[in-house]
């Protein structure tokens, strides 16, 4: 089941913004999330604001895939009218889900035109999508290449068969590392792996053999996770029946050093704790963006935008986010402005994840105590101390979130 939504205060019905919001729009960074919620089959761990026909059968064609193209123009549309005229250039476009992919190349390539359309693109954007590796061909791919897309994520999650079927992953052991091969031939710059280790039943000997095979298969940029399990989901409950067992810390922080010295040793580079890449050109922009609180809009259900230090998020199910649109009104169900002091934590708890870290002068008093103390405990890097920052060693990245909820107390 997708998780719920954050409390907020209403979206005015035209979607408009506070005026403190739009200053300075266009000076800072600018991007644009897509989300596509649909999937095939739904993955037993996975609690994202996704849908399989058969959820949505019920809902009518107004939230079908069929005509879900037409409510994202509408939505980019409502965007621009929004943000005024202000000359936005957009840097990244990411299009996620779901699986854009069970969507035909031609719709991609629409919202991403709409997108050209009404703010422009600049020059050396980045345009992603994921997808699901058996929901592509060579043919597919040249579409999306030729319409503008130039760098593509497709989820792997393991080259084990008997780790794919307990995470209800459908797709061939092997197909994930052809895509790769698929996508190269089809002219997109830069490709990235999905991974995810800590699966029950999984050892160690399978997780090298995932990494193994996903180097092998020669992307620029890998991300691992690990497997947490979230509440509503198959998976959790299967694990509260006592069928499989709960996921163990230790062999998490196992499998990231296993992973950490693999792909080091392959010649990527940490720039984020769960990212791996083979130059700073590979980096995923777009998630850059985010994590350094830049601007972005999100369009479709359940998205979440942040302009100017507001953030908002739309009508979650796909069939409330069209009717919405189709009455000329925003599918933004609330949104909250965020406090100085909120964007300063924020800052912390993104920053700190980066290669780069945070500046030390962000940290309250209580929190640059704490981050002295992490200094000593080996978990800050002593030479980025000296100038000024807070950077995770390795064993700082395997403590990240309790460094990180020590330094914004």
């Amino acid at each position: 089941m997708p998780s719920a939504l954050p409390d907020g205060e209403p979206v005015p019905s035209d979607g408009s913004l506070p005026a403190h919001a739009l200053d300075g729009l266009g000076e800072r960074p600018f991007g644009f999330y897509v989300h596509v919620p649909y999937c095939a089959t739904r993955c037993g761990y996975c609690d994202f604001n996704t849908y399989t026909a058969t959820e949505l059968r019920s809902s009518g064609t107004v939230a079908s895939q069929e005509t879900y193209s037409d409510n994202l123009v509408a939505e980019i549309r409502l965007a621009r009218t929004v943000l005024g005229d202000a000359d936005i250039p957009v840097r990244t476009v990411f299009l996620g889900g779901g699986t854009p992919t069970l969507l035909p190349a031609r719709d991609l390539v629409r919202m991403l035109a709409a997108i050209r359309e009404e703010f422009g693109l600049a020059p050396g954007a980045e345009v992603t999508t994921e997808a699901n590796p058996e929901s592509v061909d060579p043919a597919y791919l040249a579409e999306l290449r030729e319409g503008g897309f130039n760098r593509i994520s497709f989820g792997m999650q393991s080259a084990r068969p008997h780790v794919l079927q307990l995470l209800d992953r459908h797709h061939t052991p092997g197909r994930p590392e052809a895509c790769v091969a698929e996508a190269r031939a089809a002219g997109f710059e830069h490709v990235n792996l999905d991974l995810i280790y800590g699966t029950p039943g999984e050892s160690d000997d399978d997780w090298r053999a995932s990494l193994d095979a996903a180097i092998g298969a020669g992307p620029d940029h890998v991300s691992a996770y690990s497997l947490i399990v979230e509440d509503g989901t198959k998976l959790a409950a299967r694990v509260k029946r006592g069928e499989l067992p709960m996921i163990d810390d230790d062999v998490h922080a196992d499998r990231y050093l296993i992973a950490d010295e693999a792909l080091g040793k392959a010649g990527f580079g940490w720039y984020e704790v769960s990212n791996w890449a083979t130059d700073e050109a590979a980096r995923c922009r777009h998630n850059e963006l985010y994590w350094t609180g830049a601007d972005w809009w999100g369009a479709g259900p359940g998205a979440h935008s942040h302009v100017g230090g507001v953030r908002w998020w739309n009508a979650k199910h796909p069939a409330a986010y069209a009717q919405a649109l189709a009455e000329g009104r925003t599918p933004g169900q609330g949104r909250e402005v965020l406090p100085a002091a909120d964007r300063r934590v924020e800052r912390i708890l993104l920053e700190l994840r980066l290669v780069e870290g945070c500046p030390l002068s962000l940290l309250a008093p209580a929190g640059l105590e704490a981050a002295h103390r992490a200094l000593d405990d080996g978990l800050l890097d002593p030479a980025a101390f000296e100038a000024g920052r807070a950077v995770l060693t390795l064993r700082g990245r395997l403590l990240a979130d309790g460094v990180v909820r020590d330094l914004v107390d």
